[in-house]
């Protein structure tokens, strides 16, 4: 693919002036239309997306936005880069580098998970209470996990590749092996396991360290430079839609989500939400201060050094072109 020159980064600081000095689109227009993928089926984890869709938010913001869900056989990142999409969800701060690698013009503009939800999952009483008493048992990973937050606890907690075994995203082994270990979500494996009468010892790796983002929001360099206003209240919009879903009433983005997957459950929602304030997966940590979708430099520079230290991208690797900084850190939807 060939790809536009990056953004130098005092044009994204001018974007961000310009953000500031524009008053709010004029509605006479009528709204601009944007196109959302998210990372999956609909689920409590894009909550706050659907909340604003079903609340209005976007639409005051003077959007129009079509919520397309993922899914195992979609590749959001890819119709991303191909223009298909205005905005995607990145799972994880992987993803966004993963463009600046391969020279390919997209940016990360928020990051509404302060903690990537990503677990390892164990019996009771196994002594496989910790992170740390998991090195040498053998854990069930998949092929994406690998090379990602695999290289993380190999370097913090010094596991190995001969641990690894073969994850096909069920738990039906796990439950027939008291000394089985997988991987997981905070907000879903658990809650299968649970209702099967287990109830698992759950260790979420961003609470050792681990400082990869979640749910971060993606777009196309050449639609911060021209459409930073449209950036902005996207992202605007967005924040709000958070903070009505996790302490608002969720009902409307929930019905939404229901609608777009038959398989969605009031009570693993519930589940999701309870899990996702229980451990401050999106209003935690810097969103405290700055509001939800928070990022900074220094975040993005200790996960990128880790994953060059493992070996995963180059040492020279321009890190600052996977993200820009203009469009959160407002406090947007912050209670004075």
């Amino acid at each position: 693919m060939t790809s536009a020159p990056p953004i130098a980064r005092r044009t994204l600081f001018g974007a961000a002036l310009a953000c500031a000095a524009l008053p709010r689109r004029a509605r006479a227009a009528g709204p601009d239309k944007v196109t959302f993928g998210t990372d999956w089926k609909a689920e409590a984890e894009h909550g706050g997306y659907y909340q604003a869709l079903a609340t209005g938010l976007y639409r005051r913001h003077g959007l129009e936005v079509t919520l397309r869900p993922g899914g195992p056989q979609v590749n959001h990142a890819q119709l991303l880069a191909a223009g298909v999409l205005d905005f995607n969800v990145a799972s994880n701060s992987f993803l966004p580098l993963n463009f600046v690698k391969e020279n390919i013009p997209m940016v990360a503009v928020a990051a509404m998970f302060q903690k990537d939800p990503s677990v390892l999952i164990a019996h009771p009483g196994q002594g496989s209470d910790t992170l740390a008493e998991l090195k040498g048992k053998p854990i069930m990973i998949s092929s994406d996990t690998r090379v990602g937050s695999w290289l993380f606890l190999k370097q913090k907690f010094g596991y190995t590749d001969d641990q690894i075994r073969p994850y096909n995203f069920s738990v039906a082994p796990f439950l027939a092996d008291k000394k089985a270990i997988q991987q997981g979500y905070l907000t879903s494996e658990p809650f299968t396991i649970e209702s099967q009468g287990v109830k698992p010892v759950v260790m979420l790796l961003a609470d050792a360290g681990y400082s990869s983002y979640g749910s971060l929001i993606q777009t196309s360099m050449k639609l911060v430079r021209d459409k930073p206003d449209l950036v902005q209240r996207f992202v605007d919009a967005s924040i709000e839609g958070w903070y009505s879903y996790l302490y608002g009433d969720p009902s409307p983005g929930n019905a939404l989500i229901k609608k777009d997957n038959a398989e969605m459950t009031d009570a693993l929602i519930a589940y999701g939400i309870a899990k996702m304030k229980q451990y401050g997966v999106v209003d935690s940590g810097d969103a405290k201060q700055r509001g939800i979708g928070a990022m900074t430099d220094a975040r993005w520079r200790d996960f990128f050094q880790t994953m060059a230290k493992a070996g995963l991208y180059p040492a020279d690797l321009d890190y600052k072109k996977a993200f820009t900084l203009a469009f959160v850190n407002k406090k947007v939807g912050m209670k004075s």
